[in-house]
């Protein structure tokens, strides 16, 4: 053949072989852009070769049988489209992306001399494909029609981009224009390849027409279709889902069958229900204003929320209780070690109970520092009484509603916690703990803290009344029991409807047993240990409760406890040995739990001037103050430092008046204080130091002073002080007299009213520790001052050594000191 194919489909004489590549069920169009993946190798390597060899140019053809791999000349379509590579795009599985552009049509023959079929890529000898002439007026005339057809296919199409339909719309040449349109009808490969096939450019836009049309038609039919049958689906699943969820609200709530059976299964319910006549009346019309409701309107959801609150709760319901005052009282000792006082008063109202058929539940308050078994005591009462218990925190509760319930007819209305709680326990006489009430605040949505006035008042929560129920609850046979951590912050209104019971902390003997009995055993088993494994001696333990924890509970115990455990622990997993056995002493004590974390306060190891030894309760028990003074030549200035509260320097005011009183009886000059400056300083910032307890301390350590003389340094002393000398009684005995004992002091002083307190001190205190009770600062100093008898300090014949003597002391006929 001496003629060759051009990109106008023209000849020359310098070419007339292209590589050819098949294609499956694609038809390429001479005048249109497609992209083809391409996988085949034979493939692959016709396009490299058309790259390479060819100027880009390559010969498609469409197979017969899209399902041959390796399809044969015979399986070939002979008349095919003059292709150039716009583009190619190797991809990471092997395949690569081509962008071919259709030139011309041409028409190949397996009959042709020198046309091989090799394993790498077919060769062909091409002939161009020359179209024939058409009539210019019906050609213009089919142009318009298809130009119609194709405005309308581009609107029912959303397919296809506007600005391709208006591209094509341009064409006016008959064969162009089939060629270009071709490529966007979903038809056939078959179809398609015998459009290509003509030659005539009138008979394949006439074909391209008829089709056109039919994509038209097709088109706008399934547009119908699928909207109808859309619309058809969503009412279908609309309904179905409506469906499906109305049986299964009926089936969750018992009514299959008839949604107003639900009511009569309601009003059955209702009969069998222990209540009054007038609350049986009130349910009973909330019941049949459900029969005149749908169950689909928003009201019924409410009303029936209201009938179920109020058909769940435990109306007159009681738990039977066999009291047993024996076995109550061995589950509390059980239970807890110490804290007499709460122990015996339940066990009281269990005895009273015994005798008295009805008696109203009482309302305890335990106040104390964290960690002293408030909450865990309560609980022990419910068990030890056989009524069930519930918890209620109040801590962070600032809402009023929390407490007496929302009002009916606001969205997601609920009751208060209080008759939530009732409904959960399921009796009208649970023990209910309402913990942390001091932890409530209040704010614009009212006070809390007012809203349990009625819950608390042992006189009017027989009718206590919710705003959800809007009905009148017993809440008299409940046993209240309150925490609180400060008493300060409850309100005095809520104070007085309490009985408090003070906790304040344990000592250092219930801590050992404590300890000893119910921590360490505890963590053993919760270490996985045994009791052969971990010895932990008696000293070793106080030194624990004294250096590494301070508190007045017993939490941080069970924790350095629990370090304890977990070295253990680690010694037999690491040697492997399972019945290994940690002796803990208090010498190898720091190598198990570090260096100390605490100190405690002890006497002074000499006599002193101006030192003087106070005692103080903190939360976390005892503790013992050194109050310092020193005297300096000034003008009647007192200073006074350590971080005292404003109680505390009030004492130390009403000290130095004490003294300036009785200069006379101690030889000071009536002037003495004027000339002087006096700073007393208590030392340890970190110990809280208000109250009024130290008084006589400050005085006796201002009057050692200014006599010079020194303070007995194994005498410890707490107390309060008036202008007149008197000495009032404190609080905090027990612990106070613990510390005085932990700090190694021999003698202390106390107020003659805290003797009767004394009672309530260990023995085991008592016996190492010598109490003087005094009335007044005389006796204190007279006890307090070293080498002096009460003679000698009152009638002037105290011989001092002189520290500004002259300034502060009458002259005397004396031997020095």
């Amino acid at each position: 053949m001496s003629s060759t194919i051009n990109e106008s489909g023209n000849t020359s004489a310098d070419q007339n072989i292209l590589p050819m590549m098949s294609l499956r069920e694609v038809v390429m169009f001479p005048r249109s852009i497609v992209p083809l993946f391409v996988g085949r190798e034979s493939s692959i390597k016709a396009i490299e070769e058309a790259i390479a060899e060819y100027d880009k140019k390559i010969f498609l053809v469409t197979q017969e049988f899209p399902e041959k791999e390796k399809p044969s000349p015979e399986d070939l379509f002979q008349v095919g489209t003059v292709s150039k590579i716009l583009q190619m795009l190797r991809l990471p599985d092997g395949t690569i992306k081509v962008l071919f552009e259709g030139l011309s049509r041409a028409r190949w023959s397996p009959e042709v001399d020198g046309i091989t079929f090799n394993d790498d890529f077919p060769l062909v000898n091409l002939e161009p494909v020359e179209e024939l002439g058409a009539d210019v007026n019906t050609t213009e005339a089919l142009v318009r029609s298809v130009h119609e057809a194709l405005e309308k296919f581009g609107k029912v199409n959303k397919k296809i981009a506007p600005e391709t339909i208006l591209a094509i719309s341009t064409i006016r040449v008959a064969g162009k224009l089939a060629d270009s349109i071709m490529p966007h009808l979903k038809v056939e490969f078959l179809k398609k390849q015998t459009i290509l096939e003509m030659v005539d450019p009138l008979e394949r836009l006439e074909a391209v027409y008829e089709l056109l049309l039919g994509e038209i038609e097709i088109v706008s039919i399934e547009k119908r279709v699928k909207n109808r049958v859309k619309g058809q689906m969503e009412k279908n699943q609309r309904e179905y889902y409506l469906n499906e969820q109305l049986k299964a609200i009926n089936k969750e709530m018992g009514r299959e069958d008839d949604p107003q059976a639900e009511a009569h299964d309601l009003e059955e319910q209702l009969d069998k229900k222990n209540m009054a006549e007038e609350l049986r009346e009130r349910v009973r019309k909330e019941i049949k204003k459900l029969r005149q409701m749908a169950p689909s309107s928003a009201e019924y959801t409410v009303v029936r929320n209201y009938v179920d609150w109020v058909m769940d709760l435990p109306w007159d319901k009681y738990k039977k209780i066999e009291l047993d005052i024996a076995e109550a009282r061995r589950i509390l000792d059980e239970d807890h070690y110490g804290l007499e006082k709460p122990k015996e008063r339940i066990l009281e109202y269990m005895a009273v109970q015994s005798l008295v058929e009805t008696i109203k539940g009482p309302i305890l308050c335990f106040a104390g520092p964290p960690g002293v078994g408030k909450t865990s005591i309560a609980r022990s009462i419910a068990r030890a009484m056989g009524r069930e218990f519930v918890r209620l925190s109040l801590g962070g509760v600032r809402d009023e509603a929390e407490i007496r319930g929302h009002r009916r007819t606001y969205v997601g209305a609920l009751p208060g916690k209080i008759i939530q709680s009732m409904r959960r326990c399921e009796f009208s006489n649970p023990v209910i703990c309402l913990d942390e009430v001091d932890k409530m605040s209040t704010d614009f949505r009212g006070d809390p803290s007012a809203a349990l006035l009625e819950v608390l008042d042992p006189e009017q929560n027989g009718t206590f009344n919710d705003h959800y129920l809007d009905l009148d609850y017993d809440l008299s046979k409940v046993f209240f029991i309150t925490t609180a951590n400060d008493l300060h912050s409850i309100p005095l209104p809520l104070q007085d409807r309490m009985e408090i019971i003070h906790l304040p902390g344990y000592l250092e003997t219930e801590k050992m047993h404590i300890a000893k009995e119910f921590l360490l055993p505890k963590q053993v088993e919760e270490h996985g240990l045994k009791e052969e494994n971990l010895a932990v001696s008696d000293n070793a333990m106080i030194e624990i409760i004294r250096t590494y924890t301070k508190e007045a509970g017993v939490r941080n115990l069970e924790r350095e406890l629990a370090r304890v455990c977990r070295k253990t622990a680690m010694q037999i997993v690491e040697s492997g040995d399972r019945k290994k056995n940690m002796h803990v002493t208090r010498t190898n004590l720091s190598k198990v739990l570090g260096v100390h974390k605490f100190r405690y306060g002890s006497s002074e190891e000499s006599s002193l001037v101006g030192v003087a030894t106070g005692l103080a309760y903190t939360q976390v028990g005892g503790e013992m103050l050194i109050v310092e003074v020193v005297l300096m030549p000034g003008k009647g200035k007192v200073v006074i430092t350590g971080k005292l509260g404003d109680v505390m320097q009030e004492s130390a005011q009403a000290a130095l008046s004490y003294i300036r009183s009785r200069s006379d009886l101690f030889g000071l000059k009536s002037d003495f204080h004027e000339r002087i400056d006096v700073h007393v300083h208590v030392p340890d910032g970190a110990t809280p130091k208000d109250g009024p307890s130290a008084g006589i301390t400050l005085c006796t350590a201002i009057a050692s002073a200014f006599l010079n003389v020194p303070v007995r340094h194994d005498l410890a002393m707490t107390g309060e002080i008036t202008l007149r000398g008197r000495v009032l009684p404190i609080g905090g005995l027990r612990e106070k007299l613990l510390a005085a004992h932990r700090g190694l002091s021999k003698t202390v002083l106390i107020p003659i009213d805290n003797k009767k307190d004394l009672k309530d001190v260990p023995d085991e205190i008592l016996q190492d520790l010598e109490i003087i009770p005094v009335e007044n600062m005389d006796e204190v100093l007279s006890n307090a001052l070293d080498s002096l008898t009460a003679e000698e300090l009152f009638r002037g014949k105290n011989n001092v050594t002189p520290v500004a003597l002259n300034l502060i002391k009458e002259e005397y006929q004396s031997q020095p000191h």
